[in-house]
């Protein structure tokens, strides 16, 4: 009896090493032990929160934030960076050019760097990079001191906190505070995000992972996705696929791959509880239908899905068992997957993960369940508001690329007969062949009307294309002469 049940817990431990190798390998990122992780909910909790980690700074602050809108939230965050940076801490900020747009005034980001803050734009048009503006960085991050850090979906704005006065609910979000190790794989994500638009920073102001001590006992994983590389998207895969008993999600911007539907598919069809909570109303509205085209398939295989009741539902993350957990800036689509500079946190604690998973249970109660009807037509259980969410009309062109290839998809299934196609997509397929009439009309009527665009773009390309070429021949030759003379 003693022999079996050693063999058992041997097993079990066999089976923990396989697959924190697994998750490794898939992440490219480490299981850190030593660490304590809080749940934040909303801007109530996340922003008093940072506030109060900028007002402790002693050596370097980094903030790396999608949107930092120029309004109150955004200037009390400006006022708080600005009092650290006159006391002689080291402010370093990450924005987003296309994030910005239309938020944040120039005035505001010329009052950071005139009162000593390092300020940085990531990825603003360039002539020579016709299509290096679809990739974003999309984090949400804020690092003090190599102490503590902060992961999260939130951006600084007022939709974030709402407007009593006018009857406005903030939108729902969730972010978490780490201290202890996982600090400095923080911080370095930060600084390799920092590296790509200017110096690096100073080696001997990263502090290593080793040297920080250990704050608690949570074992969690820094998983800084950069474009092309898919380390979140193979993790999300790979815990679907490991999900024995629930898989709970949430997502701001889903537009799930064939791949990944499938994996969500085989573990409901396997007999585990998945569930999708997504926005009833988003800022882009174009958005829920383009999401809602997909769900078929889901409800099919037996997923539920619910739609959040209030203005927004912005929150990223999963939980797996009530056992892995992750929280961060990534959506379930092509762009965050693929394309953009996300931060994610995976958590592999049983106590953070049942917080997850009753923080889920009360996400529900506002949430109204999506269900097939006789018919297999995709209904709401109830009434849901379809409020739209003023001044929120520009997303992300990740956002944009992913609902593109959501249209792509539908209407190549519709061509090529790939196949069964629903009721909710059939408003996809009606816009899309409606603008390829449109567009069809057009150029018989206006011919140039469509070729002086598309012979404008292929120049602009192929000027690019000549002169990288010619550049990156240049340099070859140049090497090749030092090497001679050497």
């Amino acid at each position: 009896m003693d022999g079996v049940l050693l063999t058992k817990k041997v097993r079990r431990s066999h089976d923990r090493i396989l697959a924190n190798q697994a998750l490794s390998r898939t992440a490219g990122a480490p299981l850190i032990p030593g660490n304590d992780v809080t749940l934040l909910k909303d801007a109530a909790e996340n922003y008093p929160s940072w506030l109060k980690a900028i007002q402790s700074a002693t050596k370097t602050i980094y903030f790396e934030c999608y949107i930092i809108r120029d309004d109150e939230q955004g200037n009390a965050f400006a006022n708080a960076l600005i009092s650290k940076a006159k006391e002689g801490v080291k402010v370093r900020l990450i924005y987003d050019w296309l994030g910005a747009l239309g938020k944040t005034s120039r005035r505001y980001w010329r009052m950071l760097t005139e009162n000593g803050i390092e300020v940085r734009c990531f990825n603003p048009p360039k002539f020579y990079e016709p299509f290096g503006w679809l990739s974003r960085d999309h984090r949400k991050v804020l690092c003090v001191d190599s102490s503590i850090g902060f992961v999260s979906g939130l951006c600084v704005g007022k939709p974030w906190v709402g407007d009593p006065e006018k009857g406005i609910d903030p939108w729902r979000d969730t972010g978490v505070e780490v201290r202890g190790p996982a600090v400095a794989d923080i911080a370095h994500g930060f600084a390799e995000s920092w590296a790509t638009i200017g110096d690096r920073i100073p080696e001997e102001e990263l502090v290593p992972r080793e040297t920080i001590s250990t704050a608690g006992n949570i074992p969690i994983r820094v998983v800084a996705s950069i474009p092309n590389t898919g380390a979140l998207y193979r993790l999300d895969q790979l815990v679907a696929a490991m999900a024995n008993e629930t898989l709970w999600l949430s997502d701001a911007y889903f537009m799930g791959t064939s791949s990944y539907v499938q994996a969500l598919r085989a573990a409901a069809v396997d007999g585990v509880d998945v569930r999708l909570l997504v926005p009833g109303a988003s800022d882009i509205g174009a958005m829920v239908p383009f999401s809602r085209a997909g769900y078929r398939p889901l409800l099919e295989a037996g997923i539920r899905i619910f739609e959040w009741n209030g203005p927004m539902m912005h929150a990223k993350t999963a939980v797996a068992d009530s056992r892995i957990a992750r929280v961060g800036s990534s959506n379930l689509n092509y762009a965050s997957w693929l394309g953009n500079w996300e931060m994610d946190v995976i958590v592999e604690d049983e106590n953070f993960g049942h917080a997850m998973f009753e923080q889920y249970l009360e996400d529900l109660q506002n949430s109204t369940e999506i269900v097939l009807n006789l018919r297999k037509r995709i209904r709401p259980t109830a009434a849901v508001s379809r409020k739209k969410i003023r001044g929120e009309n520009r997303g992300s062109a990740g956002r944009v690329a992913a609902g593109a290839i959501r249209i792509g998809n539908t209407v190549g299934a519709a061509i090529a007969n790939r196949r069964a196609l629903g009721p909710a997509e059939a408003r996809v397929m009606f816009m899309a062949g409606l603008l390829l009439a449109v567009l069809a009309i057009l150029t018989f009527i206006l011919p140039q009307l469509i070729a002086f665009p598309l012979a404008i773009i292929s120049i602009w390309v192929a000027v690019v294309l000549l002169y990288k070429s010619w550049k990156l021949r240049k340099s070859q030759n140049e090497a090749i002469v030092k090497k001679e003379t050497l």
